[in-house]
């Protein structure tokens, strides 16, 4: 396939489709591993879930933050 039959092919994708394909591409560009900065990311998403199990953040639905953007 030709880049261009790609790009024509990729306007039939559900946005969600086309959210992932261009994840795949990006990550594809990457060619060191920065473990570093997977920790980070770990550390993060860890620190996060803990402070909503223990109750000291509340979660937003995706109506709420839509309101809050809009404001």
């Amino acid at each position: 396939m030709t880049l261009k039959e790609i790009m024509e092919s990729a306007r039939g994708l559900t946005a969600s489709e086309k959210a992932f394909m261009a994840h795949c591409l990006i990550s594809s560009l990457e060619t060191k591993h920065d473990e570093d900065v997977d920790n980070a990311w770990k550390e993060l998403a860890e620190r996060r879930c803990d402070e909503l199990v223990s109750g000291k953040v509340s979660g937003l639905s995706w109506e709420e933050i839509k309101k809050q953007i809009s404001s």
